[in-house]
């Protein structure tokens, strides 16, 4: 009896080179069709930080939050106070009534997916931090379910500690803005006519001026400022 060869597995570059074209897609899309403005500021981090150390002091290794669970936090509590950027373009501006963040994620093997989080506004960021746990080693390994790459109203994305210090995002269509969040780095920072060095964070927005402007933009990362600057309203 002539034996078989084996059926090689299907190489996860193939499904990698398919998401990266549907990545490129889209961004050709919205490079085409959306007008960006861009808006940047930057964020003290120290109050953030310190938070942060306090409420892991009380935290086994595993339950552990890290910085970003902060950023997603912050904003979502900003969208329901700019709900104008929580938001489709689709035959005008269609508000959307759930906040669901899209929060990139780096693939190994190369390209992205940008998996949906649901309802981070309503979750504690202990809940946030175990959806992350859950959701980026899933992304990372192809198992994701189509609701989480199809129902995000927003986009975050965040290169993580000892990166760039300023990431500027393309708008992923429908979706009307992304917020780009770079690493925390020492700056010099004056305050009340005193200099000194400070924990600080760039973040920008890219915004689509069909469905908003500069000022709602800005009233937008001006929220997100404050909540940074007051964890404990997270």
């Amino acid at each position: 009896v002539e034996r078989m060869a084996p059926q090689e597995p299907k190489p996860l570059a193939a499904n990698t080179d398919a998401i990266r074209m549907a990545v490129a897609a889209a961004m050709s899309k919205s490079n085409r069709e959306i007008p960006h403005y861009y808006l940047e500021t930057k964020v003290d981090m120290s109050k953030a930080m310190a938070w942060l150390t306090d409420a892991n002091k009380q935290r086994t290794v595993q339950q552990r939050l890290l910085p970003v669970v902060l950023l997603i936090k912050a904003t979502a509590k900003a969208l329901t106070e700019v709900p104008d950027l929580n938001a489709y373009w689709e035959n005008g501006l269609q508000r959307k009534t759930d906040i669901n963040i899209g929060f990139v994620v780096s693939l190994r093997t190369g390209g992205v997916m940008i998996p949906a989080i649901h309802h981070a506004d309503k979750k504690s960021v202990d809940e946030l931090m175990a959806s992350l746990n859950d959701i980026i080693p899933r992304a990372r390994a192809l198992k994701l379910r189509s609701s989480e790459l199809s129902e995000s109203t927003m986009t975050i994305s965040n290169l993580g500690e000892g990166s760039v210090e300023t990431v500027y995002g393309v708008i992923y269509p429908p979706q009307v803005a992304i917020v780009g969040f770079g690493s925390i780095t020492e700056q010099a920072w004056a305050e009340g006519g005193m200099l000194g060095a400070r924990p600080v964070m760039t973040v920008t927005l890219a915004g689509d001026h069909r469905a908003t402007d500069g000022a709602t933009g800005s009233r937008f990362l001006m929220a997100i400022k404050s909540y940074l600057h007051d964890p404990s309203l997270l």
